[in-house]
């Protein structure tokens, strides 16, 4: 297990409630932190493998150009487009800092964090897997008919399953 971090991203962004910090932007500072497996990757000495910390990086300034009001949609936005990049991220931590936000005084930065723990165990099964909970989700893909889907949130409530589960309940 490993964490891969890009810390101090600087983007020139366009995000803001008030119609002059639209107009005229700010500076931001981004920071991610992703933790994930990387044996495979190292023992391959293989990119293909890894979180390719430039994909994180381009990401991050795609996302950026994209104006919000708030910098909470902004970051939640950097977790979600990484999620949906990469498939095998346990955890991740997004820190996003607003310099000097217009408070009608000095303030260095107004910041946001969002983080997610995506390790969960089988709800049948207990396997050990990674969950999402959005539309990256296997389980969306599972040819289950409406019935099965029925008994299987009767019996395991919000519990994930599995997609060895799944597929044997699909059939």
């Amino acid at each position: 297990m490993a964490i891969i971090a890009l810390e101090g991203m600087h983007f020139y962004a366009y995000h803001g409630f008030y119609k002059e910090e639209q107009l005229i932007g700010t500076d931001y500072i981004v920071d991610v932190y992703l933790t994930t497996e990387v044996n495979q990757a190292a023992v391959a000495d293989d990119l293909n493998k890894a979180i390719n910390y430039e994909t994180v990086y381009l990401i991050c300034e795609a996302t950026m150009r994209k104006n919000s009001k708030l910098i909470e949609t902004v970051a939640e936005r950097i977790a979600l487009n990484l999620k949906h990049q990469f498939g095998n991220i346990q955890e991740l931590k997004i820190r996003l800092r607003k310099k000097n936000p217009p408070l009608g005084g000095r303030v260095d930065w107004a910041m946001i964090e969002v983080d997610g723990n995506f390790k969960k165990n089988c709800g049948r099964c207990g396997r050990p897997m990674l969950c999402y909970s959005d539309k990256t989700c296997w389980c969306l893909s599972a040819n289950l008919k409406t019935a099965a889907l029925e008994s299987l949130k009767e019996q395991y409530g919000r519990k994930c399953l599995c997609k060895e589960c799944l597929d044997f309940f699909a059939g």
